[in-house]
């Protein structure tokens, strides 16, 4: 790879007038620079990111920790950050938790040492108080997206406004019961289960919360609620690929979806419409979320000043399909 001595020898300039042109410098000579800028495409120069960095200049570097690359809502949410941060000139560092602590605090502690300008993050747990400390001690602006941080700059949906949503759906579906597939701590259930109680004050007693991800355990307490319970069930489930495990376990059992069962998914990822029958889920506005991510990030980058912290909520919107709408006249 050529260097910028290389470049000066070839172009007859000195080395740091090379270098000038080349990190952007507008105070040179139009023809010298057309000069080097042509020298360095045709040898395919590539700058020295972290002897960049070193030197203390922007590596146009943003790094990204996400929870779980291999679902495919992350995978489409990072798809519209590098394009919204590739059109503003910056590339993505991406790192994967697997929503595990330790390795999200080491993926901090590694990101620092890539030099990125600025960081975004869906944290494994947003509410954390050693998290959010560590993300307060970095040199660097961070934004949290998909989750709500309070004191962070965060781009989010209002997961309890969503949940409540499919609270509403599921009742003028006419569900008689209801499963939540997840945590309980899950602000997607509390708005889930505010909705239901505004029409069945003692819900609990017609409600199962199950959280195993174990196929066998699944079913077994599926089971049990179905023979408890003779009238339609309600099943929420906090992202797809569960929502897909359990569409897979009630065609096992012979469950009739969506007459016996109407289930609900959360992220509408492409799969949705494809299954049969077609998955209820919710919508995120991942682009919108990317866009705004982006734009408050690079904002911060170059005022570091601003210290203003940015909570930005966004609606998301439940799309029905054939998993939890009776066909008309069933």
């Amino acid at each position: 790879m050529i260097t910028m001595t290389e470049i000066a020898k070839l172009t007859g300039v000195s080395q740091p007038t090379v270098s000038r042109v080349l990190n952007g410098n507008q105070a040179v000579n139009p023809e010298v620079r057309e000069r080097v800028v042509a020298c360095a495409k045709e040898h395919g120069y590539q700058p020295n990111v972290m002897a960049q960095s070193l030197a203390g200049s922007r590596t146009h570097l943003i790094g990204v920790i996400l929870t779980d690359i291999s679902n495919a809502f992350f995978a489409d949410l990072v798809k519209y950050i590098e394009q919204e941060a590739g059109e503003r000139g910056y590339r993505l560092i991406l790192f994967n938790t697997g929503y595990d602590t330790d390795h999200e605090q080491e993926c901090l502690e590694i990101v620092q040492r890539y030099r990125v300008d600025g960081l975004v993050v869906v944290p494994a747990q947003a509410q954390s108080r050693r998290w959010k400390e560590q993300l307060h001690s970095l040199p660097i602006p961070a934004v949290v997206i998909t989750r709500r941080a309070e004191g962070l700059d965060c781009v989010y949906v209002d997961h309890r406004e969503a949940g409540a949503q499919v609270g509403r759906h599921l009742q003028e579906q006419g569900c008689e019961s209801y499963v939540f597939f997840g945590t309980m701590a899950d602000e997607k259930f509390e708005g889930f289960a505010e909705e239901i109680k505004k029409h069945i004050p003692n819900f609990q007693k017609y409600f199962k919360n199950i959280t195993t991800k174990e196929p066998a355990a699944i079913e077994g307490e599926l089971r049990q609620h179905l023979e408890k319970y003779p009238g339609r069930v309600g099943i929420f489930a906090y992202n797809d690929r569960r929502a897909l495990q359990l569409l897979g376990i009630l065609q096992k059992m012979e469950v009739e979806v969506p007459g016996r069962a109407a289930l609900v998914g959360f992220d509408n990822t492409y799969m949705c419409e494809y299954l049969y029958p077609s998955l209820s889920s919710v919508s995120q506005p991942n682009e919108a979320m990317a866009v705004k991510a982006v734009k408050l990030l690079l904002h911060k980058i170059e005022q570091p000043e601003d210290l203003h912290v940015e909570d930005w909520p966004m609606r998301a919107r439940l799309i029905p399909r054939s998993s939890s709408v009776l066909a008309s006249g069933v």
